[in-house]
């Protein structure tokens, strides 16, 4: 089978796979475009979307240096004006003391003949102690530690960060006991989820994901199958390509991790733009 020659892998298009080898297939190889809602009701799906990219937005904006003053007028809804309330009071990024920040920072190294990349809400280091990889979470509920080590985005920004990320630690890279990921969520700012690093995760991360990157190139299009799991196909917009209904899931809180997924899907790289590492 003939796989664009761009295609490129990330934390997203590797949790389709896992999720569901036929959407990832779809949107990765054939490239369809979204048919389909993910969830309804659809205003308040879109609404959710755009508060958190605004969120994020507000917070990569105040780490490069725009006074809060300034930012805090654009928190007009509700919900926002919480999130970036608790923001300013518990200031996660300032957990640690003596630091430089990187906020917005994409690394990307090869594997498996192809590029593995990830794009870091913030990334904070303590030159010769410890680096901490903060990611944001605008979703309801606060997510099970255990779910968020699993999830294919804590094991590519930890191990990308080790392999690649040498060039914020004055060209030395970062030993993976040095790193640390945390889930900083908005509706819970006292309650953060840490996930520690080490060499035995880190080279189980190494084969796992080369693994799965040699997987997907070696399968032929008939092995790209719908998962087994049919709940996830009422929040997946590919569900009507496999007669898996037509009508989206229903938004709710119990669901707002699928959610927060799915949105985190369409935001998409322009990976043309994106600046070579040396591998």
């Amino acid at each position: 089978m003939v796989f664009p020659t761009d295609l490129q892998f990330s934390q997203a298009s590797l949790q389709d796979f896992v999720d569901c080898p036929r959407r990832f297939y779809l949107r990765y190889v054939l490239r369809v475009a979204w048919p389909a809602v993910a969830a309804e009701p659809v205003e308040e799906y879109e609404r959710r979307q755009q508060l958190g990219q605004t969120f994020h937005r507000m917070g990569q904006q105040h780490l490069v240096g725009i006074p809060e003053v300034r930012l805090t007028p654009l928190a007009a809804d509700p919900d926002l004006e919480r999130w970036w309330r608790n923001y300013c009071v518990y200031r996660p990024a300032e957990m640690l003391p003596d630091t430089t920040r990187y906020p917005e920072v994409t690394l990307t190294a090869a594997i498996a003949g192809r590029r593995l990349l990830a794009k870091y809400d913030l990334i904070v280091v303590q030159p010769g102690l410890r680096v901490v990889i903060f990611d944001w979470k605008t979703s309801p509920k606060r997510n099970k530690p255990a779910t968020l080590k699993a999830r294919l985005q804590t094991r590519v920004y930890r191990y990308l960060l080790a392999r690649a990320g040498a060039h914020l630690n004055g060209g030395q890279p970062f030993d993976p006991a040095q790193i640390e990921m945390i889930y900083w969520f908005a509706e819970h700012p006292e309650a953060p989820v840490r996930l520690p690093y080490d060499a035995a995760q880190y080279n189980d991360d190494e084969v796992y994901l080369t693994g799965l990157i040699e997987q997907i190139l070696s399968l032929d299009e008939d092995a790209f199958l719908p998962t087994e799991d049919e709940r996830r196909c009422a929040y997946c917009p590919y569900r009507s390509y496999c007669d898996r209904g037509v009508k989206a899931g229903a938004l709710s809180e119990e669901e707002a991790e699928t959610i927060e997924d799915v949105a985190e899907l369409r935001l998409s790289f322009d990976f043309e733009q994106i600046a070579e590492i040396a591998f």
